[in-house]
């Protein structure tokens, strides 16, 4: 098939690989000019060291380019950057081919969840152009063709089955999921908790704070899901524990090396410059933050997250206060 694949960081580096090794034809769209004459030539992403795209592989900053014939569209755009992405695309041509999310987050403002961005954009909802593809996956290990159990979603069973067939490799397993909203919501929530945990390490507060961070935290995200309609047993599989657990131990994660940095004393801005990439946690920590306070459900883990990177608190003091809540009987 023929594949606009809009974003060209390390995921959708990654993806477009393997995609194109697939067979596909495949055209990377590059919002940084200088990056895609960069890939184009080298074949080589600067922050994938030893990874080098297939030939068939296309690289441009030309946006019409990369839709130009599209029998899909796949997305690896930052969450911010989605709504105004697509609403260049729809600006240049109707949208009518099935797109593929693979971003993680939840918009600011409005809450919702990335898919329902899209849909609202294509003014329908629940649209059966729009899936999802998400997971317990790192870059740096799906270039290397790695062992991957990942997590596909749609609202049409067609274009979940389409995903599985365009993605699938004998290292890239997929399991389809028909719970768009709790695949997506899962995978936006655990970049908070990373952050968390980064932190935590970076205090040395040791395995068994960690621990407690990662089973609070899929807890703050059962609790917060009803807010999106989405079913908790899907935050027990691959897209919600998985995406977690992957997500908070591993020095590959931008959030969890995040939270390190602050723990180390740099600021948020200084601790976003040093990592050089996105750190979708900071964003969808003030969606979290804004759908529990909407609805009244506490989420202390995303509050204090939100403390230490928007408000000036002291991780220090950050963990003192979470320490100090007043214990209630365990309820999952």
């Amino acid at each position: 098939m023929r594949i606009g694949y809009l974003g060209a960081g390390t995921w959708g580096f990654a993806l477009s690989s393997l995609l194109a090794a697939n067979g596909h034809q495949v055209t990377v769209w590059a919002r940084n000019a200088a990056l895609g004459r960069q890939l184009q030539s080298s074949r080589m992403h600067p922050k994938l060291s030893g990874a080098v795209a297939p030939d068939s592989l296309v690289f441009t900053s030309d946006l019409a380019q990369a839709l130009e014939g599209a029998d899909v569209l796949v997305e690896s755009v930052t969450s911010a950057g989605l709504r105004p992405v697509f609403e260049k695309v729809s600006s240049l041509a109707p949208i009518c081919v099935p797109i593929i999310l693979t971003s993680k987050g939840i918009e600011q403002g409005t809450g919702l969840l990335l898919p329902e961005v899209i849909s609202q954009i294509l003014g329908v909802p629940e649209s059966p152009l729009v899936g999802a593809l998400s997971g317990p996956s790192h870059s740096e290990e799906v270039i290397l063709n790695l062992p991957t159990s990942i997590v596909c979603s749609a609202y049409d069973p067609d274009l979940m089955l389409l995903i599985h067939t365009l993605f699938s490799t004998p290292t890239f397993r997929i399991y389809p999921n028909a719970d768009v909203w709790g695949v997506s919501f899962g995978g936006a929530m655990k970049n908070i908790f990373a952050i968390a945990c980064g932190i935590s390490d970076g205090l040395e507060s040791g395995d068994n704070a960690k621990a407690a961070l990662l089973t609070r935290g899929l807890h703050e995200m059962r609790k917060l899901s009803v807010a999106k309609n989405c079913l908790a047993e899907t935050l027990n599989g691959l897209s919600g524990l998985g995406d977690l657990a992957v997500t908070c131990m591993s020095n590959h994660s931008r959030n969890y090396r995040f939270g390190r940095l602050l723990a180390e004393g740099f600021s948020p801005e200084g601790a976003r410059q040093k990592i050089g990439m996105a750190v979708e946690g900071i964003y969808t920590c003030v969606s979290a933050r804004e759908l529990g306070r909407k609805y009244q459900i506490p989420i202390p883990i995303t509050e204090a997250t939100y403390a230490i990177i928007y408000e000036g608190l002291d991780p220090r003091e950050a963990v003192r206060g979470l320490l100090q809540r007043a214990i209630k009987e365990e309820h999952l």
